[in-house]
């Protein structure tokens, strides 16, 4: 695994910054509109299965989730048994995780495993974390088998900046992954360690969750008790790389901040977000980085497994107390009972039938940017 060492902010990064330092950006003629079908149709939510998520790629963990060589998680947020491995080269490998003998899910649960080979509960074949087969009993009731045949079923894999991303296609093109993970080197994505990882079970449509980390107009008003003080109303921007986004909220943004030209000054200054198309959240905070992947169930629901990522493991209890309460605040408050609530909420309006689009203004064009990319692979 390859552990960044830079910390210079890249000019993506600094460029958004310096719009901020400037007051932001605002478009005055942006009032736009969603159909809220988009939102509550099993036909809809069938077809982006179909034409979104059945081909491009996707994250499925942090770096940090898989630290060290020799270690496997088993996966089912997606819809099929995943196997997510690091072998002991240190490589990256998502897999069916299918016993190639009689179809046997491999590994149980949704633990991290540490072992050198991966043993089918069934028969006991066994399989290396790069995916090879390497035994199997009574090899002499299978004559003229060839192990290399029937290693696990592999799924195109790319790490990049401290994130394993997969595709079900194997055409996916991760040249856009590749080009997201220079930015997260800025800031050592790659070396952080996991502090928490739990998931969101949501009952809302996995737009709506997109939508809240695609605009700030709400921040003053939905987290006023918790969050929002430490922003400044309206002052945001944000641009594109692909058909990801990189937004960027300030605090304090001045211009000597921008012209330090180093990380550390610059996060203490400004809340980068990656909206990671389709369903990926990254929001850099001051001092640790929340990873949230969306992984949707049905048209009105769906899990969000969110990590939480420190710079190192806590040495003290002190230490430990103050990553606690920062994960109690964002995952278990902000992100829980604001974001995901709003959401949840969002789900049932719009399933009566009360409206039949929803309504866009100028704090909230990096949604009209997500479903236009939405609109435009369906």
């Amino acid at each position: 695994m390859n552990v960044a060492t830079r910390i210079a902010p890249t000019a993506g990064q600094m460029a958004l910054a310096a719009t901020l330092a400037g007051g932001g950006t605002r478009r005055a003629d942006a009032i736009t509109h969603v159909d809220a079908a988009v939102y509550t149709d099993p036909a809809r939510h069938a077809a982006e299965q179909r034409a979104i998520f059945a081909s491009a790629p996707l994250v499925i963990a942090p770096s940090a989730l898989l630290p060290e060589p020799g270690m496997a998680v088993p996966h089912d947020g997606f819809g099929k048994p995943l196997l997510v491995t690091r072998d002991k080269a240190g490589v990256a490998h998502v897999f069916l995780n299918v016993c190639q003998h009689r179809g046997t899910r491999l590994v149980e649960g949704s633990d991290v495993v540490c072992q050198s080979r991966l043993v089918c509960p069934y028969h006991a074949w066994s399989y290396t974390l790069d995916g090879r087969l390497t035994a199997l009993p009574r090899p002499d009731a299978f004559p003229g088998l060839d192990k290399t045949d029937l290693g696990l079923k592999p799924l195109p894999t790319h790490e990049a900046g401290g994130l394993i991303w997969f595709s079900f296609d194997d055409a996916a093109d991760f040249s856009h992954p590749e080009a997201l993970g220079h930015d997260f080197d800025a800031f050592g994505l790659a070396g952080q360690y996991l502090f928490r990882r739990r998931t969101h079970d949501v009952a809302a449509n996995w737009k709506l969750i997109m939508d809240a980390f695609l605009e700030s107009y709400h921040v003053q008003r939905l987290h006023a008790a918790t969050i929002g003080p430490f922003f400044k109303d309206g002052v945001s921007t944000g641009d594109k790389i692909g058909p990801h986004q990189r937004s960027a909220v300030g605090r304090e943004v001045e211009q000597a901040a921008v012209e330090a030209e180093d990380w550390p000054t610059l996060r203490r200054a400004i809340t980068y977000t990656y909206q990671m198309f389709p369903g990926t959240v990254l929001i850099v905070s001051p001092d640790y980085v929340n990873l949230m992947i969306l992984m949707p169930q049905a048209h009105d629901r769906v899990l969000v497994e969110d990590f939480m990522l420190i710079p190192e493991a806590p040495a003290s209890d002190k230490a430990l107390a103050h990553w606690e309460k920062s994960w109690n605040l964002l995952d278990g408050g902000v992100f829980a009972a604001e974001d995901f609530r709003a959401a949840e909420l969002g789900q049932q309006g719009l399933s009566s039938g009360a409206i039949d689009r929803i309504t866009l203004g100028a704090l909230e064009t990096g949604i009209r940017h997500f479903h236009d990319e939405v609109d435009a692979r369906l």
